[in-house]
């Protein structure tokens, strides 16, 4: 049975020895994205977009299917993220806070509880891959965490 802590939002926060507008480029330049995030046919930071990967522990792959609801440049960037053939929708903000030579980036993913009760839809799995993307894939890629 889930808890309310399980059916909380999961945040993740790093800060970046970066400037906001490196980071941004980072979240919202595809060809970016496809350096250490995953790899998009398309994206585009505009309300509306939709776009979908591939994605998965090895043995599955799923299909995620996404639409971007928000956009503030520099600051907000919000899509919705479910899986294709599967029960559930939740969403993604990423907030970014600039403190001049750094920047700080807030990750909550909403909506967890919605997936299906499967062992590769387990929150545990989405806290391990959102500390690895933003501890490690987003930091080698801007440059070292603060």
């Amino acid at each position: 049975m889930a808890t309310a802590a399980n059916n909380g939002p999961l945040v993740v926060e790093r800060t970046y020895n970066a400037p906001v507008k490196a980071v941004w480029e980072a979240l919202t330049n595809n060809a970016q994205m496809k350096q250490w995030y995953f790899d998009l046919k398309e994206f585009k930071a505009e309300p509306g977009f939709e776009f979908e990967f591939s994605g998965g522990p090895p043995e599955k792959s799923y299909l995620h299917k996404c639409v971007v609801k928000e956009v503030i440049p520099f600051k907000k960037l919000s899509h919705s993220w479910r899986y294709d053939g599967y029960e559930g929708n939740s969403l993604v903000t990423w907030e970014l806070f600039d403190d001049g030579d750094k920047t700080t980036v807030r990750l909550t993913h909403t909506g967890l509880h919605t997936f299906p009760t499967h062992p590769d839809f387990a929150r545990s799995n989405f806290e391990a891959g959102w500390n690895h993307i933003l501890g490690t894939s987003l930091k080698d890629f801007v440059g070292q965490t603060a």
